[in-house]
């Protein structure tokens, strides 16, 4: 794409973050997290699409991640027993 090698940084920065915040969870939610996440990083490969790549996200694009989030949603915050 003909960017300089360092576009490499934030994404490098984002996940050695993100693993060393997983570390922080309590291990019995650690997996729930984790899948958590998927709708999460989603979310902000399309967003990196939009920004760094300067290509527009369509209707597919936009209605997946919200399929997406919606079960981020179900899994962080549904009822438990």
């Amino acid at each position: 794409m003909g960017k300089p090698i360092w576009w490499f940084a934030p994404g490098m920065v984002s996940l050695a973050l993100f693993a060393w915040l997983l570390t922080l969870v309590p291990s019995e939610a650690a997996g729930r997290i984790f899948a958590a996440y998927g709708g999460i990083y989603i979310v902000a490969s399309l967003l990196w699409l939009w920004l760094a790549e300067n290509r527009t996200p369509d209707r597919w694009d936009i209605g997946g991640a919200t399929v997406c989030l919606a079960g981020t949603a179900i899994i962080l915050f549904g009822p438990r027993s």
